[in-house]
């Protein structure tokens, strides 16, 4: 008989009390049993795992990354809903193009992450908002040629890191 893959080893002697720690941040047992599955989902997608001294220290800092992509999630999740509200009833997209739309503007976030707040709200004015270079340049007080490099940087990360998948 094989020896059992290492996630199995760690989900029998962690999953309770990773649990209950995702529990008692989140306040809710079904989120925690989500997120506990993501984080198992995430070791299964390893190369390798490395040899672990302290499987509940390795456990943790995975489950935190989750739990951040969770609240990154939600956060732009709920501002979306928000600027939702406001359009006109006949221009409310499906619930199957809000999780679609909801989904890209995660991706999209998760892209931008690392950049400076004038960068990412720069890309966003443009790609979302459609506005121009110089409406761009207006809302947020910088010159043009800033607005054009800014969209440059952004464009790029966008581009090489979905080349990279």
């Amino acid at each position: 008989m094989s020896a059992a893959h290492p996630v199995a080893e760690l989900y029998a002697d962690h999953h309770r009390w990773l649990h209950a720690w995702l529990r008692k941040k989140l306040g809710c047992a079904h989120q925690a049993a989500d997120l506990v599955h993501d984080t198992y989902l995430r070791l299964l997608r390893r190369d390798e795992m490395p040899r672990l001294e302290e499987p509940r220290a390795f456990l943790l800092t995975v489950a935190q990354r989750v739990l951040a992509n969770h609240w990154r999630h939600q956060r732009i999740e709920r501002a979306f809903l928000e600027t939702l509200a406001q359009w006109p009833q006949a221009l409310a997209p499906s619930a199957e193009e809000k999780a679609c739309l909801i989904d890209a503007l995660v991706e999209i976030d998760r892209l931008l992450d690392g950049l400076p707040a004038v960068v990412k709200r720069c890309f966003l004015h443009a790609q979302l908002d459609g506005m121009s270079h110089g409406e761009i340049a207006a809302e947020l007080g910088i010159s043009l040629s800033s607005v054009k490099r800014y969209l440059v940087k952004a464009g790029a990360r966008c581009y090489f890191a979905l080349d990279l998948e």
